[in-house]
């Protein structure tokens, strides 16, 4: 397992590199692609397996003492999120090579769009698995970097005013990671989540507070949480399909993940109500105001956008409780709603292929000429909505559950705003297919354009496009019948993160690989 514990980084890097050598054979690049992201997914496939059976590992790259070497670390936690992470990157390349290209424009550098996706799995990899605060913050910075040319990719003018803001909103929460980092390390002398728990709660209390609260907000930006969600709904709907199905599964949810992995971790040591009962503030406003946001919506990206700010308090729900039921039942939601946003997405791009637009003002009927791709969108559509018996009623549940057993005000709060989110998400998805799918004209982009018409516009849709879509809304109902084993995981997952002796002793640097790759010394020794 410690083997795979660098390739999870090092295949898409070397993938890249490749991928950039080969700018000039875009079928070779599409290849390598496809194979790189298929590599991964069967890494974290073993990283899961081993954490499950044998418990968290760890590997410190270079043969470097811990806490001075670069500490790469897989629980149940960290492994669970780079699978599900991992089938949705390739999944959406697979739905960039079933279109031809990166989107919607022949302007589009190919050749860029490759390298770029590989080195964003590169961060991906390494923001999951780091050790310590500062690789975390490079692992950030390489996804962001590589976020900042996907979503201007085509140079439209709509791409490059959401990208300036986008760039902006990232530099402010890279600074503020970083000021954060800085300010840890002044504190406790180390940025190690092995030493940083025990460090952490020999401080003053209003001192470790501070630290908390610094990097909460620059987690929260990056998660999209309320207040700091403003900058998303404008950023992802100018993408193309593939790039804002990849940003709206996975970036706010690493944000999540850097939140849930401090709180539990690093700071489960250090009580205080007054940050808890903020989290529980910012849960249930992201839940409400996000889906009010939704509703008020005519665009069906921005509609989506919106939705995957509100479902963000879901997980901020688990996080405000911190028992072992709500932390699993976070993690469990986590991993849905991942999929469930790249499976919308990725429709709405066939949507958006199929009829020139994604307005609800100008769509209509569609249903009548490309059923297929309304079944596609109506199945992760109820599953957003927590419909039973699909995951997405499963994940809610785990929820509101552990909110009535812990009894509290805020709990019950938050169960409250868990309800009417929910529901006001069904009406919002309803509305939203039933303006796009379910009307008495065939179009409302024409007038003139006849029900034959438009049915052969759809039928443009290359079936690469449509076998990936479905691919991943397959995958988001196959959930429903794995929900129970799944959420069994993402218990086990709570308790790695919640058992703070077990991982910091892991991280601690017990075991320890040569610059060779042929590893170091077994768990239970240290290394020289």
């Amino acid at each position: 397992m410690r083997v795979l514990l660098p390739l999870a980084v090092l295949l898409p890097v070397l993938g890249a590199a490749l991928t950039l050598v080969l700018g000039s054979h875009p079928v070779w690049q599409r290849w390598v692609s496809v194979a790189v992201l298929s590599g991964v997914t069967a890494t974290a496939v073993g990283l899961l397996v081993g954490a499950a059976t044998d418990g968290p590992q760890s590997v410190v790259l270079g043969a470097w003492p811990a806490g001075v070497g670069i500490s790469l670390v897989a629980d149940r936690l960290s492994a669970l999120m780079l699978l599900t992470s991992s089938v949705v990157t390739l999944s959406v390349m697979l739905f960039s090579v079933g279109q031809g290209s990166t989107g919607d424009t022949e302007r589009t550098p190919v050749s860029i769009y490759h390298p770029t996706f590989l080195t964003l799995s590169a961060g991906v990899s390494i923001a999951f698995l780091a050790g310590d605060l500062f690789n975390l913050y490079v692992g950030f910075e390489v996804l962001l970097v590589s976020s900042y040319v996907l979503l201007t990719l085509g140079g439209t003018a709509a791409r490059v005013r959401a990208g300036m803001t986008y760039v902006v909103v990232s530099i402010v929460s890279s600074l503020l990671f970083l000021t954060a980092i800085g300010l840890v390390y002044a504190a406790t002398g180390t940025v190690s989540m092995a030493d940083l728990p025990g460090r952490l709660s020999g401080l003053p209390l209003a001192v470790a507070v501070a630290l908390q609260l610094a990097l909460l907000l620059a987690f929260g930006l990056k998660a999209a949480a309320f207040p700091l969600s403003g900058w998303l709904p404008d950023s992802y709907p100018t993408a193309a399909a593939p790039v804002a199905a990849v940003f709206a599964g996975l970036l706010t949810k690493i944000g999540v993940y850097a939140i849930f992995r401090t709180q539990t971790v690093l700071f489960g040591g250090v009580p205080s109500a007054a940050v808890t009962t903020g989290l529980v503030v910012v849960a249930v406003a992201t839940m409400v105001v996000g889906i009010l946001g939704a509703i008020a919506q005519n665009d069906l990206k921005r509609l989506l956008s919106f939705t995957l700010v509100s479902h963000i308090g879901y997980m901020l729900f688990g996080v405000a409780l911190g028992s072992r039921e709500a932390l699993g039942a976070a993690v469990f939601y986590a991993v849905h709603h991942i999929l469930v946003q790249t499976a919308l997405f990725l429709v709405v791009g066939l949507v958006e292929r199929a009829a020139g637009t994604t307005s609800l003002r100008r769509l209509g009927g569609l249903g009548g000429a490309a059923p297929g791709i309304a079944l596609l969108f109506l199945l992760p559509a109820l599953n957003l909505a927590g419909i039973p018996p699909f995951s997405g009623f499963v994940g809610k549940l785990a929820l509101l559950r552990a909110g009535a057993a812990d009894g509290g005000l805020s709990a019950w709060v938050l169960v409250v705003a868990g309800v009417v989110t929910s529901l006001l998400t069904l009406y919002a998805i309803s509305r939203a297919w039933a303006a796009t799918f379910w009307s008495g004209r065939a179009t409302r982009l024409d007038p003139e354009v006849s029900p034959e018409a438009a049915a052969a516009r759809a039928h443009r849709v290359p079936p690469a496009m449509v076998a990936a879509a479905a691919g991943v809304v397959v995958v988001v109902s196959a959930l429903t019948f794995v929900a129970g084993p799944l959420l069994a995981l993402a218990d086990g997952a709570a308790d790695d993160t919640l058992d703070v002796p077990r991982y910091t002793s892991v991280v601690g640097g017990l075991d320890v690989a040569g610059a060779d790759g042929s590893g170091g010394t077994d768990s239970g020794e240290k290394s020289p």
